[in-house]
């Protein structure tokens, strides 16, 4: 062969996806949705899901009144709304084999800064140039934390518990320095009754913002290169790092990533109830933790997806709120996450014991 018939050929290769055929496309469709179904069935979603309906029906049967009523569904969805969010990065970083306890914190500090910006531009008779600010502050300062936390884990070569356990208690601290511990409560009355209580179609749009993420990071986790490198990086980082990925890099971005969907939910949660809510957030970590791994996500990474995380959020939102309409202490709800979280953590054990063999 020539080298101009080699260039020839080389051109040709370099053109290769303008040729490929419809069924070749179709093919790799195919392809794509066998590999989300697999990872569904992989991560327990199924069963989860199945356990989710049983508790409603549960709960529908005692309480037909009030329980299984539009209104109540709409209560159930607003409160799951901002722990989704939230939920969605703690999949990405769990995937990876760590995790992330200042979720929570950086909610408040988020709502914090958030809030006390849009006070400085006029507080409840603020406008859109106040809430825009307030936004972009609130995404920002999740971001900052989040770029901390990957530094941290993948520069500072911290173990992810150790970090975010620090940083859970600095970013809670500065927030309480910002506000001497008192809830900043002018926040603009716009804000409150459009995003905050408006809805479209009888949907809130809380809930209608927490659907796009979710939707977005599904999307992103299964078919792009960034949710293939998390994947890698879960199931063997050593091997992630010698195929050419870089991982401290990827780090970073998860868990900045997972710090702006904190400062996302921060300001919905400042949006909806008009006030920062300083001490109501303290189990969120746990809670969006213990959604990821109830929705079958490993603990260990390399395993987990979105539609599992969404379902493993809704089943303690809605055993607190059938325990609240039945009568039941809602402190029980506390009680049945936890045995479920074990036994889904149980049951993650069996399955990596199996595929080991």
């Amino acid at each position: 062969m020539t080298t101009d018939q080699q260039s020839t050929v080389e051109r040709s290769d370099s053109r290769e996806p303008a040729t490929v055929t419809h069924e070749q496309r179709r093919g790799a469709i195919g392809t794509r949705v066998a590999y989300s179904l697999t990872a569904l069935r992989s991560a327990n979603t199924v069963w989860i899901l199945t356990a989710l309906i049983a508790i409603i029906i549960m709960f529908s049967l005692v309480r037909p009144d009030s329980f299984a009523s539009p209104a109540n569904a709409r209560n159930i969805a607003l409160d799951a709304a901002s722990l989704l969010i939230l939920a969605c990065g703690q999949t990405f970083v769990m995937i990876t084999a760590g995790i992330d306890l200042s979720v929570g914190s950086v909610l408040i500090f988020a709502s914090v800064v958030s809030a006390k910006v849009m006070l400085a531009m006029g507080g409840s008779n603020a406008g859109l140039s106040a809430i825009i600010a307030g936004f972009i502050v609130a995404v920002a300062g999740g971001l900052v934390w989040g770029l901390v936390n990957g530094a941290i884990i993948s520069f500072g070569k911290v173990p992810p518990l150790i970090a975010t356990l620090g940083t859970l208690g600095m970013a809670l601290g500065c927030a309480q320095l910002l506000t001497n511990g008192v809830d900043v409560r002018e926040v603009p009355t716009v804000l409150n009754d459009t995003l905050g209580n408006g809805t479209v179609a009888g949907i809130p749009w809380i809930v209608i913002v927490a659907a796009v993420v979710v939707t977005i990071a599904g999307l992103v986790l299964s078919y792009t290169r960034f949710g293939r490198y998390t994947f890698a990086i879960g199931s063997n980082i050593e091997a992630s790092r010698r195929s050419g990925i870089d991982v401290r890099a990827h780090l970073l971005k998860v868990y900045a990533l997972t710090g702006a969907l904190g400062g996302l939910a921060g300001f919905l949660n400042v949006a909806r109830f008009a006030t920062t809510t300083i001490a109501g957030h303290t189990t969120d970590n746990l809670n969006a933790i213990a959604g990821v791994v109830i929705g079958g996500t490993s603990p260990f990474g390399g395993v987990g997806t979105i539609v599992g995380t969404v379902i493993g959020v809704f089943i303690p939102a809605v055993l607190q709120n059938g325990f609240v309409v039945s009568g039941v202490q809602p402190f029980w709800q506390t009680v049945a996450v936890g045995v479920v979280l074990i036994v889904a953590v149980y049951f993650d054990i069996k399955r990596r014991a199996r595929t080991s063999k």
